[in-house]
């Protein structure tokens, strides 16, 4: 009980965001520190009128040179630090359904409401990843319906560059609330809740964290986190009320950015779901290749979204995609985990290369029965 005390406390320090600085210290850097900052605030205004007369207004850089009276030197590297800084951002605006008649086979096939097919420019899993967070990035700007609560989740790499990629919604929200505790070292925890705060700042909405080990040692300190940390419980409540929950598709398989055992499962845990069947995750919810649930006391040491709450949600939106991922997706899809799609023009091939009548679609015709 000791070690949850430390463990909630530093989890609440760390979630402030407030450093711990000697007095005298701060005191004897102020003045250094408030000339820095007066320096950062004219090179960032210098830096947004830049962009703006050439972005924004056609403006040659020579001319811009002239006009502010700096080098054209200059010029350039305060639009390559603009860009570095996402002041300026370059999306490509792909026309949507490019592959209608495979996007239409797999939404029959697997009962989906959606189902985008993109085009990547590489088969290397980064490229992939990038090519689809755009995607994703333009279908969020176009999002033509009302929302409240949009259910997140920041441990996904695609979704952490489609925000990078993402433009200020037209339909704004309410609420951003994060789909899983922390996991992972501090830097992917800070890389995480950035991520969670950039995207409620672009849909107007007020972020909700869940600043709490994601993965915890057993059920009882996971309610005993629930029923002590409000601000956790009330979080847990939102996700019963989702109105978009945007997720990723995982395997079986610990990712090299998350140490075994830190606030996350380790190595011999994932065999141990592997050798029940599991072939993929969807917010740590491991699923077989029908797309059900794996019977796993590893269930009940997850801290974010239920299976139950991610079914009730009204919209459930997916990206992933490459070869490594290909039987988590249909298994994801076959178990009826998600009705919107954006995967990769191989992974789509895959999702049709089953035969029809098989495993996987009476999988999803029992899961469209279940009460």
């Amino acid at each position: 009980m000791d070690i949850y005390e430390c463990l909630l406390r530093r989890s609440r320090c760390q979630g402030s965001g407030v450093p711990v600085t000697a007095p005298a210290a701060r005191y004897s850097s102020l003045t250094g520190k408030k000339r820095s900052t007066m320096a950062d605030n004219d090179t960032q205004r210098l830096m947004i009128k830049v962009a703006r007369l050439y972005h924004t207004h056609g403006v040659r850089q020579t001319e811009i040179a002239k006009r502010l009276q700096i080098s054209q030197s200059r010029v350039s590297r305060l639009l390559a630090q603009a860009e570095e800084a996402s002041i300026v951002r370059t999306v490509v605006a792909v026309p949507q359904h490019i592959h209608a008649e495979l996007e239409e086979q797999i939404e029959a096939r697997y009962g989906l409401s959606e189902v985008h097919v993109v085009d990547t420019v590489s088969h290397d899993e980064s490229e992939v990843n990038k090519d689809l967070a755009h995607t994703m990035a333009s279908l969020l700007y176009e999002l033509a319906f009302e929302v409240k609560t949009i259910a997140f989740t920041s441990w996904s790499k695609t979704l952490r560059l489609m925000v990078d990629a993402l433009l200020p919604l037209r339909t704004r929200g309410e609420y951003v609330v994060e789909t899983l505790g922390d996991l992972g070292p501090p830097e992917l925890q800070h890389d995480a809740a950035r991520s969670t705060q950039q995207f409620a700042t672009l849909t107007g909405a007020q972020p909700v964290f869940l600043r709490t080990p994601g993965v915890v040692p057993s059920r009882e300190i996971k309610e005993l986190l629930i029923a002590r940390d409000p601000y956790v419980r009330m979080a847990m409540e939102m996700l019963d009320s989702i109105d978009v929950a945007l997720v990723g598709i995982g395997t079986c398989e610990r990712d090299p950015e998350l140490r075994s055992g830190d606030n996350f499962f380790t190595d011999e845990q994932f065999e141990h779901v592997r050798e029940r069947g599991a072939v993929g995750e969807v917010c740590l919810h491991f699923i077989d290749a029908e797309g059900k649930p794996i019977d796993s006391e590893l269930e009940d040491l997850v801290v974010g979204v239920t299976l139950d709450q991610l079914r009730n949600a009204r919209h459930r939106w997916a990206v992933a995609g490459g070869e490594r991922k290909h039987q988590a997706i249909r298994a994801a899809v076959a178990g009826g985990w998600v009705d919107t799609l954006v995967t990769d023009a191989g992974t789509a091939a895959f999702l049709l290369s089953e035969p029809a009548g098989s495993a996987a679609e009476a999988a999803r015709a029992g899961a469209r029965t279940a009460p």
